[in-house]
């Protein structure tokens, strides 16, 4: 059984990560802030008597849930009735920045030049918009694998499917990513 303790370091470990992952996902940040913070609860109320190795899978599994939750009800949302304000929040830019995490890593960012940081944050600001475009469940595999760092079992396990889809939806997601930044002139 985790402590209070571990449960709290745990979600303070991963809530940036989780939000980032969701506003990929769902594209509206508002909308991933609520989302990370009910799984969090969830998470909470339902598995604290779980030990704290059990618990990074299982916050996965619950926020790629809940996050599934709520396209669906977006789904029926607008089918019952259409809102023009719904066309406005669909923004993909956001608040989102994938500078913060190079930035806490190793202060990166502190020994390059001015113009240097500009084309780096240029490049991030690309890839960000590629990954966005992604179809849903190679987006989801790519960020759970890549971002999550987590093995392929554990991505099955939280996306529900076979180990071999995640393999297939990864390969795909890095074929399209590589292709498309090639297209606009970037190599990694």
């Amino acid at each position: 059984m985790a402590t209070d303790k571990e449960l709290n370091d745990f979600l303070r470990t991963v809530d940036r990560r989780a939000f980032k992952r969701t506003a990929y996902m769902v594209r509206d940040d508002d909308a991933a802030l609520d989302i990370v913070q009910d799984a969090m609860i969830k998470l909470a109320e339902k598995y604290f008597d779980r030990p704290a190795a059990e618990l990074p899978l299982l916050f996965q599994r619950i926020l790629s849930n809940a996050t599934m939750d709520w396209f669906r009800r977006k789904k029926v949302r607008s089918a019952v009735m259409q809102n023009m304000s719904d066309f406005d929040s669909s923004d993909p830019d956001g608040d989102f920045n994938l500078l913060e995490m190079l930035e806490s890593q190793d202060g990166a960012l502190g020994a390059l030049s001015a113009a240097d940081e500009v084309s780096r944050a240029q490049i991030l600001q690309v890839i960000e918009s590629e990954v966005a475009e992604l179809p849903a469940r190679q987006r989801e595999a790519f960020l759970l694998r890549y971002w999550e760092e987590m093995d392929v079992a554990e991505t099955a396990i939280v996306m529900g499917c076979s180990e071999g889809s995640v393999k297939t939806h990864c390969s795909r997601a890095t074929h399209t990513l590589a292709k498309s930044l090639k297209a606009k002139g970037i190599t990694l």
